[in-house]
């Protein structure tokens, strides 16, 4: 069936289950991103995911790839604080719809440079919306009066109308959530109510060390009604010869000085707060001085070999392989492509001769 697991996978000595996924480019135009999701679908990659930041939406090239592909799964992660949490589920269902049941609906907060600087939302309670917004999803989807109990009450205080539900009935009466989340309360959340948690910036060490509190404390709240937690880790792939790999060092080199320069400020920059808490405090503060001086190249200097060769998947096919072990051994099941990813289509063609 559309949108299920399929893929049994060897990365090691034994067998996994391990999806693949890519992140679209946010920079791209809609009509090149279609043709890159036509592409992974055709290369047997699992899912693909529709960024939104300050370009297009996401909303309408998920329609697009959904009626343009056989198979693939269709993602986003759209803000909390940009859409009601009804039309957050409506998107979602519209998806799964056009698709056959392929959605998979991403939740995040985003950041103030985002809401604020350009939606002009206050970026405030972000815990509270993320969870109201997973709850009013639900609660669509099941066909069930749509209340809500959080920043945005529905129905309003004082009205008399009644709670109102979807009028048709969608695709499916449940969709994949995953929540994008890096700060350890948010992970906490992430573990307690998502059907995944989508970290940008994962080691296998971070996840069982830094993260492993939280999502501890989030699973022993989670409800028993909940499949157990799915990880998504992102990376900049280079499987092949040394130039593959000089391309996808010098990609992870851009992307990191990027994140972690330059989105956010100095002290409100969660993806260098990140970097600087699982093990590159030096590197992170260094990136961060280049970058907010308007030295970009000197940013990405400061990349240091050691952060790449743990936030990347980069190498031969015989040195990559025991790279998925450790992420699988520490909970990963869907590995994501980085949009800095080179050459997608043939990561993703030699993940696939990897895992078997």
């Amino acid at each position: 069936m559309p949108g299920r697991d399929t893929h049994l996978v060897v990365v090691g000595p034994y067998h996994r289950r391990m999806r693949i996924a890519m992140t679209l480019n946010h920079m791209a135009a809609p009509a090149e991103s279609l043709a890159v999701a036509m592409a992974l679908d055709d290369a047997g990659a699992d899912e693909v995911w529709v960024p939104e930041t300050w370009g297009f939406d996401a909303p309408s090239l998920m329609g697009a790839i959904a009626v343009n592909t056989r198979r693939i799964c269709i993602g986003a992660v759209l803000p909390v604080f940009t859409r009601s949490p009804a039309l957050t589920a409506q998107t979602a269902a519209g998806v799964d719809a056009l698709s056959g049941g392929r959605a998979l609906l991403g939740l995040g907060t985003s950041g103030p440079q985002v809401v604020e600087g350009w939606h002009g939302i206050p970026f405030a309670r972000p815990l509270a919306e993320l969870r109201e917004v997973v709850a009013a999803c639900r609660t669509v989807w099941a066909r069930e009066p749509l209340t809500v109990d959080g920043p945005r009450p529905i129905p309003l205080p004082g009205s008399d109308d009644r709670p109102l539900r979807i009028i048709t009935r969608p695709e499916r009466s449940s969709i994949p959530i995953a929540l994008a989340a890096m700060a350890p309360r948010a992970v906490r959340l992430a573990a307690e109510v998502a059907d995944r948690w989508w970290p940008l910036f994962a080691t296998p060490a971070a996840i069982s060390g830094h993260w492993g509190g939280p999502l501890a404390e989030g699973r022993a709240r989670r409800h028993a009604s909940l499949a157990p937690l799915h990880i998504m880790a992102s990376a900049v792939v280079g499987v092949g010869d040394g130039d593959v790999q000089a391309a996808a060092r010098a990609a992870a080199r851009r992307e990191m000085a990027f994140y972690v320069g330059s989105m956010g400020s100095r002290d409100r920059n969660y993806y260098a707060a990140t970097v600087s808490a699982i093990g590159f405090p030096d590197e992170a503060a260094a990136i961060q001085d280049a970058a907010l001086g308007g030295q970009r190249e000197q940013a990405e200097r400061m990349v240091s070999d050691a952060m790449v060769n743990a936030m990347a998947v980069i190498g031969t096919e015989d040195s990559v392989r025991p790279r998925l072990t450790a992420l699988a051994d520490a909970g990963v099941s869907v590995l994501v492509l980085s949009p800095s990813t080179p050459d997608p289509i043939g990561a993703v063609e030699a993940l696939r001769r990897i895992m078997g």
